[in-house]
Order: C-alpha cells, then sequence, then structure tokens
C-alpha cells in the first residue's frame, strides 16, 4: 500500500482533475456500475458509511495522474462528502483505500490484465473484478473475474457468485434486466449465494404484488356481488312466497264470502242447509 508523508503539502480533490477525460466505450461502462451502486442503495439505504463511484478518478500517489476504473467501493467512508458530492476519489485525503475495484473490458483494451492489476494491487485495492461483457476470451480469460488481493499479489477466486466477506457481499454475473435492457449483468449476492434485490426487480414485485391484491380485490367483488345475487334471489323467492300466501289468503277470503253469500240466500228462500 502506498504510504504517505503526513508532514507533506499534499493536493486536495479541488487542486486535481476529476478524471482523465477519456470517453467510455460503451453505454454498460456506466450501466454496469450504476446498477450495483442502485442496489446498494436500497440494500445500506440507513448507511452512510460507503461510497461507490464509477469513471471518477482515484488518487492513490502525489505527483502521479489518477486511475480511474470503471467502479470502485470504499467502505468507511461518508457516503456524502459534501453538498456537490466528490470531484474525485483521493487516498490521502480519505485515508480509506477502495476495497473492491471493478474494471469492464472493452473494445479498446485498457490493460485490465496487466498494467491495472500491477497497480491496484500497489495501492492495495482488496478485490479486483474483471467483467467482459462481450467475452472475447482475450489470453483464455474468463468473462467474469474475481481476484483477492493475497501478501500483495492477486489470486483468482473460484465460483459464481463470489463471497467477499470483508465486505459482507458476494459478487457474480447473472440475466436480469436492468433500465428494459435483458442481458447478463454483474449483482450483489449475500452469503447464501441469493442475489439481492435491484431497483427493476423490486419494481416488478412491487408490480406483481400490486396485481395479485387486484386480483384479490376482483374476487372479492365478485364474491361480494355474487352474494349480493344470492340474496337478491333469496328476497324475490320470499317476495314470490308472500304473493302467493296473499293470492291464497284472497282466494280462501273469496270462498268464503261466496259460501256465506250462498247460504243466506238460501236462507232467504227458507231453505236451512242444516235442516237437509
Amino acid at each position: 500500500m502506498v504510504q504517505y508523508n503526513p508532514l507533506q503539502s499534499l493536493p486536495t480533490e479541488d487542486d486535481l482533475p476529476d478524471s482523465d477525460d477519456t470517453p467510455v466505450d460503451n453505454e454498460l461502462q456506466i450501466l454496469i456500475p450504476s446498477l450495483l451502486r442502485a442496489i446498494l442503495a436500497l440494500l445500506w439505504a440507513d448507511r452512510m458509511d460507503w461510497f461507490l463511484g464509477f469513471n471518477m478518478g482515484v488518487y492513490y500517489e502525489v505527483g502521479q495522474p489518477a486511475i480511474v476504473p470503471d467502479g470502485f467501493l470504499s467502505v468507511g467512508v461518508p457516503r456524502q462528502k459534501r453538498a456537490n458530492g466528490r470531484r474525485s476519489y483521493v487516498i490521502w485525503q480519505e485515508q480509506v483505500v477502495p476495497q473492491f475495484v471493478l474494471e469492464c473490458v472493452s473494445h479498446a483494451y485498457g490493460g485490465e490484465y496487466d498494467t491495472k492489476v500491477a497497480k491496484y494491487a500497489q495501492i492495495g485495492v482488496l478485490y479486483y473484478v474483471i467483467y467482459n461483457p462481450e467475452f472475447y476470451r482475450r489470453n483464455k480469460h474468463d468473462s467474469f473475474e474475481v481476484y483477492r488481493l493475497v501478501n500483495g499479489r492477486y489470486i483468482q477466486q473460484p465460483g459464481n457468485p463470489v463471497w467477499m466477506p470483508e465486505l459482507g457481499l458476494g459478487i457474480g454475473v447473472e440475466q436480469g434486466t436492468f433500465e428494459g435492457w435483458t442481458q447478463n449483468w454483474l449483482y450483489w449476492y449475500d452469503s447464501q449465494g441469493q442475489r439481492l434485490a435491484s431497483p427493476d426487480t423490486m419494481i416488478t414485485q412491487e408490480r406483481q404484488r400490486a396485481d395479485q391484491e387486484q386480483q384479490r380485490a376482483d374476487q372479492e367483488q365478485r364474491r361480494a356481488d355474487e352474494e349480493r345475487q344470492r340474496a337478491d334471489q333469496e328476497q324475490q323467492r320470499a317476495d314470490e312466497g308472500r304473493q302467493l300466501a296473499d293470492e291464497e289468503r284472497q282466494r280462501a277470503d273469496e270462498e268464503r264470502r261466496l259460501r256465506e253469500d250462498l247460504l243466506n240466500r238460501l236462507r232467504d228462500r227458507g231453505i236451512n242447509l242444516d235442516d237437509l
């Protein structure tokens, strides 16, 4: 790890360029670390002791130009350093070396497998990840490689995902969707190898939950409608029963009236049915 003289007057991030002004080769060099940062923003929403930067200059030695990783993570630094955010990451100011660095291999080879390996080892970056989205298999390398610094040398770690206990995170590659783009992305994982939720995943889950809630509400509404329909049918049958009873009473009353009328006419003629 690079050492600094505390008595030396050292430049600050305001004194140094914020990047090397090299444009990114393609969208993925921005989107891949952006997705990782978005996942952490969800996972560590209540933590303010981490910073994930991308395409930002990392100054590691006074008088030397910055190295600009596609993405890097430092744990143990303020997440929001000042109102306008960091201009660059100056290690002698931060007092914390990034524990994780990501490089995405692009069409224009940037020394990811040689010069940057040596530089990150010199700086003391604990984990170095190289991701080749288009998988050119340069120098027989895999599309996804994770290295851990051991005694000053990077040792490739097996598996996908790879657990990084010092960070409490795993890193791996898996097909998914981000910003409507479905392809293989880098994701964070938990210690059980389960992929941590991304914004798109949470949106999909929320949409599914909303759809399920709507389906349940629709089912409840249908059941309520069916209950009302059954109640209406019961009421209709009860009304019909009352109507029939009323009609029966009316017929009985009419028959009784007719019998009484007949008996009265017969009596008027001197005929008493009781005498017959």
